[in-house]
C-alpha cells in the first residue's frame, strides 16, 4: 500500500466562503477522499506543529501532494530542508495548480518559476501530449475544464523530463500544465489546474490524473546511494 500525505496551508478555506463552499472538508480533505480508496492517505495542514510535516509523518510518506497559494512565506525553512532530502532519498512529490510558487518546488528547481496569470472564468483544454506516460492512462485526447485560472508562459522552469499535458486558454495562452522531472531518487510531478474558486478537484478525469501520478511517484525499491570518500573494489596496484 503506498502511503500519501496531503499537505495543504488550508487559509482559503477559513477566510473565503466560496472556497469553503466549494471544499467543505477543505481541499486536502477533497483529494484525499478519492485516494482512500486506493492509497493509505493523511492529511496535514500549515498550522499544525511543523506543519503537520514532522520526521516520522515524512518517513512513513511515499508520496506528498502539495497545495499552498497564498502563505508560501510562511513554511519554514527547516521543514522544506527536510522534504528535499526526503524526495532526494526517494519520496514522491506532486505540486499541485499554485504551489509551483511554493519553497520547496523553487527550492527543487532552481529557478523563479514565475509565469502569467488571469481569473477570467475561462475555458481550459488540457491535451495528453505524451500518450505512452503512465500519469495519463485512462485519460482521453484531453481533458476540458469549463472554468479555471489561467497561467501563460513563460513558465520560468527547467525543461521537464517529460511534458506530459499542454494547456490552451479560452484568451488564448498556452501552458506546459503537465511536467515531470526527477531529483536524486524522487520523482517530481507537476500539474496545473485546482484553483481555489473553481470545483476542479471534483473532476472525475482530474482525480484520475492524480491518482495516477501517485502510483507513477512512488519510490522504487533501492536504497538511496553512498556519497563521499570510498574504499576501492579491487587491489589498486602501485605504478612504478
Amino acid at each position: 500500500m503506498i502511503n500519501v500525505t496531503v499537505w495543504n496551508e488550508h487559509r482559503h478555506e477559513q477566510k473565503n466562503p466560496v472556497v469553503r463552499d466549494v471544499y467543505p472538508e477543505g481541499i486536502h480533505g477533497a483529494i484525499a477522499s478519492f485516494l482512500k480508496d486506493d492509497y493509505k492517505v493523511r492529511t496535514t495542514t500549515l498550522d499544525e506543529a511543523e506543519h503537520g510535516l514532522t520526521d516520522d509523518v515524512l518517513n512513513e510518506t511515499d508520496v506528498l501532494i502539495w497545495w499552498g497559494h497564498i502563505a508560501h512565506d510562511e513554511v519554514s525553512d527547516e521543514v522544506v530542508e527536510k522534504v528535499k532530502k526526503r524526495v532526494w532519498e526517494g519520496m514522491g512529490l506532486i505540486v499541485l495548480h499554485s504551489g509551483h510558487f511554493s519553497k520547496i518546488f523553487k527550492t527543487l528547481m532552481g529557478t523563479s518559476c514565475d509565469l502569467k496569470w488571469r481569473e477570467a472564468d475561462e475555458k481550459e483544454r488540457l491535451w495528453v501530449v505524451d500518450p505512452s506516460h503512465p500519469i495519463v492512462e485512462g485519460v482521453g485526447e484531453y481533458i476540458e475544464l469549463d472554468r479555471e485560472e489561467m497561467y501563460g508562459e513563460h513558465f520560468d522552469i527547467p525543461a521537464p523530463d517529460q511534458l506530459v499535458f499542454l494547456s490552451w486558454f479560452e484568451g488564448g495562452e498556452v501552458f506546459r500544465s503537465g511536467c515531470t522531472y526527477s531529483r536524486g531518487n524522487g520523482k517530481i510531478f507537476y500539474f496545473r489546474p485546482g484553483h481555489e474558486t473553481y470545483p476542479t478537484y471534483h473532476n472525475e478525469e482530474i482525480q484520475r490524473v492524480i491518482k495516477n501520478g501517485v502510483k507513477w511517484a512512488a519510490p522504487t525499491k533501492r536504497s538511496y546511494p553512498v556519497y563521499g570518500n570510498a574504499k576501492p573494489l579491487e587491489e589498486i596496484k602501485p605504478k612504478n
